[in-house]
């Protein structure tokens, strides 16, 4: 296993010590005076690279969601062709033109089955997700445009208690958790926090099953939180990332 750290959300440095995992490899990509995409595709270029190169199973951690379009692209340079099981609180499904606010991480998920390719795939040699290759897990918090897109879409939904070897997409996955997923009881300052999540310990029970398929190819967390506020919120935090690395190290999936 090679841990990989993204301490940005999107081109904002985290302070530091913001996410506290034992990382082999820290990405802090060297900005360009470009535009934002082209910013942020020097980021995900640098994490494409960086999983690319990963002894074993790369497990990412990051800022935002934007990131899996970097991991994906990462996997493919090793030579597989990654489905997707995405766990979120959102859909982040949102383009362009259906984003009321414009932020960018509620379109994550969009963009990496190919949505505005010249600003995101295109930029660092993604090859989209199809959305038939991808499942969307919990997404209790759906905008109206979303929920138009997903009932003409072939991304299946389902809750978390339900994502299993059988209802996983078939070859290498790349498994992405939002920790946002996890109802917000558990994960302190979150930024879009949503009520009536599932406990942590049921999203890391349904990632366990994944991994025990010995198909995940990847694992990427994101930690969409504001800065802590003390010493409690840091160590609950430090805690969560600390289950999930213990689950994906060699000692947790046997």
């Amino acid at each position: 296993m090679t841990i990989i750290l993204v301490p940005y959300h999107q081109d904002d440095q985290l302070p530091a010590g913001d996410i506290v995992a034992p990382a082999d490899v820290i990405v802090h990509p060297e900005f360009p005076a470009g535009d934002r995409w082209e910013r942020l595709a020097t980021q995900y270029e640098a994490v494409a690279t960086a999983v690319a190169a990963a002894d074993g199973l790369p497990l990412v951690f990051s800022g935002d969601c934007l990131i899996a379009g970097g991991v994906v692209a990462g996997v493919q340079r090793r030579g597989d062709d990654p489905a997707m099981v995405w766990f979120d609180a959102h859909a982040d499904l949102h383009t362009f033109e259906s984003s009321g606010s414009g932020y960018l991480g509620g379109m994550s998920l969009r963009l990496v089955t190919g949505a505005h390719p010249g600003e995101y795939a295109d930029r660092f040699g993604l090859r989209p997700v199809a959305s038939g290759r991808v499942v969307l897990a919990d997404a209790r918090d759906v905008d109206p445009p979303e929920a138009d897109y997903l009932a003409g879409s072939a991304v299946r939904r389902v809750p978390v208690a339900a994502v299993t070897a059988e209802t996983a997409p078939d070859g290498p996955l790349v498994v992405h958790v939002d920790l946002d997923v996890i109802d917000p009881a558990e994960v302190p300052r979150l930024r879009f926090p949503v009520a009536g999540g599932p406990a942590a310990a049921d999203v890391l029970a349904a990632c366990e099953r994944l991994l025990a398929t010995g198909r995940v190819v990847a694992v990427h967390v994101a930690c969409p939180w504001w800065p802590a506020a003390g010493d409690g919120e840091r160590a609950t935090r430090e805690a969560l990332v600390a289950r999930f690395t213990a689950l994906v190290s060699p000692a947790g999936r046997r």
